[in-house]
């Protein structure tokens, strides 16, 4: 995959798809292009969040610690045009969840200063990003809601 394919698909990305290519071109150009194979860690829950990966080719599983031994739990899977890791990136906080590849994964690694010198200069992306974690956070809370419902029940 070369620079512009990388840029094409930074587009698919809905994080990304109101920015210039130009621009996406400049950060894909900064990124660092990752392959992993199946059972791969992308990253560690806990880790510090020094750039944001995102999905090019193949999917992979979002797991989190529970329980009292720490066992990992999937809670999503991700598919190519996906971003993760922004949250840690952005907000200067341990990652909150660990990525394992499903099956063979090329990514790109955005670093910090990179997402955030392009998040700085482009208001309409930093909607975005606001959306997305909007987005998460309300998910999230269903979710609990329901765990709750269902303990309630039990």
């Amino acid at each position: 995959m070369n620079l512009n394919e990388e840029t094409l698909q930074l587009c698919g990305v809905p994080l990304f798809r109101r920015i210039d290519a130009s621009k996406l071109k400049l950060l894909a150009f900064t990124s660092e292009r990752l392959e992993y194979a199946p059972g791969d860690i992308i990253c560690h829950q806990g880790e510090e969040g020094d750039g944001a990966f995102v999905i090019l080719t193949g999917r992979a599983e979002v797991l989190v610690a529970a329980g009292p031994d720490g066992a990992l739990t999937p809670v999503s899977e991700l598919a190519p045009n996906s971003i993760v890791g922004e949250m840690a990136t952005l907000c200067d906080r341990p990652r909150s969840a660990t990525v394992r590849a499903l099956t063979r994964v090329e990514a790109l690694r955005i670093p910090r200063d990179s997402l955030q010198t392009l998040l700085n200069s482009n208001p309409t992306a930093m909607i975005e990003v606001i959306r997305v974690l909007a987005d998460r956070l309300a998910a999230t809370t269903e979710e609990l809601g329901r765990l709750r419902n269902a303990c309630a029940g039990a």
